[in-house]
């Protein structure tokens, strides 16, 4: 179906499985507005699973069996520098860098590799149980999502994972949990099938907030049920956030606003 403006209740619900995490369920947390501060060309073929943004360029993993690809991409034309191409067996998802490294992961094969940033040559491989989302890092480790309420930390060095958090929000568990950044101490995640972002505090796994970005979803034209929203970049350096989706033709940097009001249970 074609994603419609929901009320705050449906999109709560939505993102959250059936099941809370505790006895009591507390007020769910502030849904945040936006403001398009610019727009940019990106690939309408690029079926984007993971995004982050690197010494002036973004770097973007594409999914889908065969056609699955990491590449470098200018912001301003949506240019792509640099391309790789995934073995055709796997479905690419999330990407990070770490180090002068990219870490990817896959989708069912549990399998994920190493490249090297600057000529995006595989240099390894490594293994890890369930399934693969997201990726993102805080400095100290990389973050994975598996499309479970848990997001896992993983020692850069093995990729073994250390620690983990539930994310939830007003008490329920929120499930879906995609593509990942890591903005100003908060944990971002797309929620796949929603035009939310999840605002999650990292020590705790609670959402701190919601980004309805429902305008800036239907405002892509031609819209399939698989050209959901997922893709987010930050640029520390200068502040700047940047959003996208599957088989977008455009990216967008966006600027957060007050909150509008606090979602309903």
């Amino acid at each position: 179906m074609m994603f419609a403006r929901f009320s705050a209740l449906v999109l709560a619900l939505a993102a959250c499985s059936a099941v809370p995490a505790a006895d009591t369920i507390s007020a769910e947390p502030p849904v945040y507005s936006y403001r398009i501060e610019a727009a940019f060309p990106h690939d309408p073929g690029a079926f984007t699973q993971g995004l982050f943004y690197l010494d002036g360029n973004l770097y973007e993993s594409t999914g889908l069996h065969g056609r699955s690809t990491i590449r470098k991409v200018r912001i301003d034309d949506g240019a792509v520098l640099q391309s790789t191409t995934l073995p055709a067996e796997v479905f690419g998802e999330g990407i990070v860098n770490w180090g002068g490294e990219i870490i990817s992961i896959t989708w069912q094969n549990g399998e994920g590799y190493r490249w090297d940033r600057a000529s995006l040559r595989r240099t390894g491989e490594f293994r890890y149980p369930g399934e693969g989302w997201g990726l993102t890092q805080d400095g100290a480790h990389i973050i994975m999502s598996d499309g479970t309420p848990f997001i896992r930390f993983l020692d850069p060095a093995t990729l073994r994972e250390v620690r983990r958090i539930e994310v939830t929000s007003g008490g329920w568990r929120v499930a879906r949990l995609n593509e990942l950044e890591y903005v100003r101490g908060e944990i971002y995640a797309n929620v796949w099938q929603t035009n939310r972002i999840a605002r999650i505090d990292p020590a705790t796994g609670q959402v701190k907030g919601w980004i309805d970005l429902s305008g800036l979803v239907e405002s892509i034209p031609g819209r399939s049920d698989d050209d959901v929203l997922n893709g987010i970049a930050f640029d520390a350096a200068h502040d700047r956030l940047f959003v996208t989706g599957k088989n977008w033709p455009r990216l967008f940097e966006i600027e957060l606003g007050a909150p509008v009001a606090p979602a309903q249970n």
